[in-house]
Formats: C-alpha cells, structure tokens, sequence
C-alpha cells in the first residue's frame, strides 16, 4: 500500500475551527476568491504560498517534465495546500487550480508559514507533518518532478540521479535504448548519442548533459542570495555537523546561512542504516537523519543554498569584522561568524584509469540508485570501518556474491562488533584480509570488467571479473577553500581551541582565527561519528554568542569613546 493509503489522514489533515482561526492570524494576505477551475499555483512556480481553504476547493495534481499528470488530492474547507518546497520558499512540485465552484483561501508565504509553526506547536506540528509527508508522496509517485533519459549506468546519469534523490526531489527514469518513450524523445529533439543524459524539468525545460548546478536552477534549488546581507553565521557543509548548527543558531534567533556544493547529509547522509545514533534502537537511513534535519533548520528560518561552493575563504579583515565567502558562481557572501563544517572528502587510492570508471562503476557510497545498478551481480567493496559495514550490510541482500577487501588482518580494530556479527551471518559475504586493490580493468565503453588484488603478506594477485566496486577506504579533510587562512595539522584537519580577543575568550571550538569555528570531521582530534558531529553543532552556537556578545561590547565601547 503506499502511503496516500496509510497516512492519508496526516498527509492531508482537517484543521478544526479554533486552529484555522488561530492560523489565520499568521496568513500573509487576506482571503482570496479564485474562480471556478482557475489555475492556482503552478509546476515550477517560485515562492508559491501555501493555501489554507476556508470555502470550496483546491483540486491539487502532479505533473512530471513530460506533462504526464496524476491527481494527488482534493482539498476542502479547513485543509491547506505545499510541501516543504513552501516552507523553503522554493519552486513548486504541484499544480493547484480551483474547483468547479471556485474557492476562497488565505495565503501563507515562506516567513508567515514559518511562524505559525513556531507560534502554535499543534497547529505546528500537523502542518510539519504533512509536508515531509507530501513530499514523500511525490517521490514515492511515478507522475512527479525530473525525467532523465540516457544509458542506464553511464556515470553523468549515476551522478544525476544521485543528486537529485540524497536531496529528496522526485525523478523518473527513462531508458535512451530500451524504453520506447526514451527513445521517442531523444529522436523527437535529435538528441545525439554524447548529448545525454537529459534532464526534462517539471516546467518542460530540457536540459542537456546538465552539471547539478544547473539542474538546481532548473528545479528552483538555489534561492538568490544578497551579496550585501551580513549574516549572522554562515555554515560550510550540511552534513550532520552544520545542520545541527544551522538549527540551534537559527532556533536562538541568529540569521544562518548554510552552503554545500552538493547534498544535505554529507558522508552520513549516504549511509543506509545507522543503527548507534541516539533515540533511533531501530536505526534510521543517512538520508532520512538528513532529512528531518534540513528541514527543521527550514521550521527556524534558517537559509540553505545548494549546490553552491566555497572556493575561498577571505579573511584578511581583524577581530570583529566581517568575514567574505567567495563561491565558484563568482559571488562573494559575507558573514560575521563562519563555521566550517565541510567534512572530508573520500580518499581516492592511487590506482590507474581510478576517474575513467568513477560512477561507472567504482563508487564512494552505497546509495539506493547504486544498490539497483549492481541487484542481482558480484560486487567488491574495500574497506573496514562502520561505513563499510553498513554499506555491506544494505547491499548483500541485492547482489548474487560481494567480496569484502580489508587490508588488515580482520575488522576487530575499526568496525563495530554489530556489524562484524551481522556481517558475518550473511551467507553470500567473503571476508578477504590483509588484501588490497592495485588495478581496475575495462574501458571508456563498456565500463569497469575486473579490478586486481594483491595479497600484502606474499605479494601473489588475483583477478576477480566483476562491474561494480565500492571504496570506503576513509577520507580527507575538505579544506583547501581555508588553507592560508586558519591552522592546519599535518593531515590537513583544522586545529581548534585557540584563545582570541583582547580580552581572552576560551572557545575551544574556534580556530586561530576569530570568528572562525570548525566542528565535525573537518576538525582535528574530532570524534568522527554522527552523534559527536551533532554534539559539535550544538556547542558551536553558545561560543559564537560569546564571540558576537564579546564584539558587540568592544564595538559600543569604542563607539563611546568616540573612536
């Protein structure tokens, strides 16, 4: 059953009289009356408001890029209308149009919705609750959002789908080859072969072999950001460090804004289960942990702008001025506070033709899209951490036989014993140790065929014919945007704890430079789990209240002095 069967009644919820009335307080406009079918709110509509219905009805549908449209719901008197696309004030996923006697509702843009959910808890939470829902729903469908059309497997198309799905937009699949639709459409537009994949957005927009940059514009992704706003605090990395503290930043009253240059989640977020996170004993998906949290920092009001990345970090000014963010667009953001919270990137071994088969099969994470590429095949994954047993765990029950490569002698000394047990209770895993890979085989055309191992103890290899493998081998910090700016450690990893300001401040999460805090993977000596990363984003926010309070009062002090 899906979930419009199950959770109807929270999906689509019947607000009471008191709770209108209480919600009418917070709209952002007075009632309006449409006309009888008269079109709403629209597929790719930017800022489109939600609408709560006092007469008559929204007859509400989905559409996907091809125009191919589904009902979704109808709603009536003491409903309202969104998804979370509201609550971010981003493009719309739906199209809304009046019923045959027309309607009467009120409107609720990003700013007004998000204080009726602060204001009224219940009324809150049954409007949260609905959106994530909503939003589930539409992934959920087949009728909804992106279609791409290209070769299954073929690396730009792994990437895309890969975008799109870790930051929750629905997407449909057309095979170029196989689907008569896919092909209908590739020679419709006399699309050639090292055109693809496409991308049809849900406004009809076709994009051709598109970077997740511009996919992003095309979906509405990416909000227009003020150069000349000063932000309280800008985050670099929405994985679970920096929306932790996005959340608690925004939640005390602080403007936030988070940049990442590609998902929310970060390494977490491609987990399929964690499964030793606080408050979840039956585990919760990277995503889904992801998820909540991204759009909790949105409840607060916090501002999240992806993909877009941080090339540069300018910091050139002194102690209380504001600090300047420069973006590979070209545009410069600036900040009073920055929090980097950028992570680490996944280690790549120095084995040859290694980019030539990089989303064609090698990969970093083991996400649902890869999961369907390898169902079904033999597949290798090398490495011994949590990650890695996770990754083992999700993908064994899909493939036919999967080879786990360790280099040491067994997982005791870097993976939860958990995992090792569950593990080892999978029939079609075999655990090579003290084993390494030093050669991929394949070509450009036909993808990976084999990769070679090589025993560390004897030196003997074996070749082993297979079309997917997993590295996750570890990682290294992200943090050549900073280098020149704040102190590294010798393995690249931003060294905290420095006591600034004229009158000293002990944060023992900031850097050397004021103003400048790092939390998470990216910082030296950090806990690298999720609940240390949720932690860090949480302490970071009382130290920037007294780095900003301490600031405030040097510059009134000055100011009375006349300086």
């Amino acid at each position: 059953m899906s979930l419009v069967d199950t959770r109807r009644h929270q999906m689509f919820p019947v607000l009471e009289p008191a709770q209108v009335e209480m919600a009418r307080r917070f709209a952002s406009g007075p009632p309006r009356r449409f006309a009888p079918h008269q079109d709403i709110f629209a597929v790719g509509e930017h800022g489109a408001p939600v609408w709560l219905v006092l007469e008559g009805l929204i007859a509400v549908v989905r559409r996907d890029g091809l125009g191919n449209e589904k009902p979704i719901t109808l709603h009536h008197a003491g409903q309202f209308s969104g998804e979370v696309s509201q609550l971010a004030g981003r493009a719309s996923l739906a199209a809304g149009r009046a019923g045959p006697d027309g309607c009467v509702a009120v409107p609720f843009d990003a700013a007004h919705l998000r204080s009726l959910m602060i204001s009224s808890a219940e009324v809150g939470e049954i409007v949260m609750r609905a959106l994530i829902l909503r939003r589930v729903g539409l992934i959920e469908g087949d009728t909804a959002g992106s279609v791409l059309v290209g070769q299954r497997g073929e690396a730009r198309l792994t990437r895309l789908q890969g975008f799109l799905t870790r930051n929750g937009y629905p997407n449909t699949f057309l095979d170029a080859a196989e689907d008569a639709e896919g092909r209908a459409l590739v020679e419709r537009l006399g699309i050639h072969a090292d055109e693809l994949p496409l991308m049809v957005c849900p406004n009809g927009t076709v994009l051709k072999r598109p970077s997740d940059v511009e996919a992003a514009h095309c979906l509405g992704m990416t909000p227009d950001l003020d150069p000349d706003k000063l932000y309280d605090v800008a985050i670099i990395g929405a994985g679970p460090a920096g929306l932790a503290a996005a959340v608690y930043a925004a939640s005390e009253g602080l403007s936030v804004l988070v940049l990442d240059q590609r998902a929310i989640g970060g390494q977490a977020g491609a987990s399929a289960r964690i499964e030793n996170y606080l408050g979840f004993p039956t585990g919760i998906s990277g995503q889904a942990l992801a998820g909540r949290a991204y759009n909790q920092a949105l409840k607060f009001g916090a501002e999240l702008a992806l993909p877009l990345e941080v090339t540069r970090l300018q910091c050139d000014g002194g102690p209380g001025q504001p600090l300047h963010l420069h973006l590979a667009c070209d545009a410069v953001l600036q900040a009073r506070t920055v929090v980097i919270a950028s992570g680490a990137r996944y280690r790549r071994p120095p084995i040859e033709q290694l980019a030539l088969f990089e989303g064609a099969g090698i990969s970093y994470w083991a996400s649902p899209v890869e999961a369907r590429l390898c169902e079904g095949e033999e597949v290798a994954l090398i490495g011994g951490g949590n990650s890695a047993g996770q990754a083992v765990v999700f993908l064994a029950p899909k493939v036919k036989h999967l080879h786990l490569i360790i280099r040491g002698s067994g997982l005791e000394a870097s993976m939860s014993r958990y995992l090792i047990d569950r593990i080892a209770a999978l029939p079609n895993v075999e655990l090579h140790t003290g084993t390494e890979i030093v050669a991929l085989e394949g070509d450009a055309e036909h993808g990976l065929q084999a990769a070679v191992f090589r025993g560390r103890a004897d030196g003997s290899t074996h070749r082993c014919a297979l079309r997917h493998v997993f590295l996750f081998i570890g990682a290294d910090p992200n943090t050549g945007w900073v280098q020149g700016c704040v102190q590294l450690d010798a393995a690249g990893f931003v060294v905290t704890g420095a006591d600034v300001g004229e009158q000293t401040l002990a944060l023992g999460l900031q850097t050397d430079r004021p103003g400048v805090f790092a939390i998470g993977d990216v910082r030296a000596g950090s806990v690298k789990r999720v609940a240390a990363a949720v932690g860090e984003g949480a302490a970071v926010v009382a130290q920037i209240h007294q780095y900003l309070a301490h600031h405030n009062r040097v510059d009134i002090a000055a100011e009375q002095v006349g300086v």
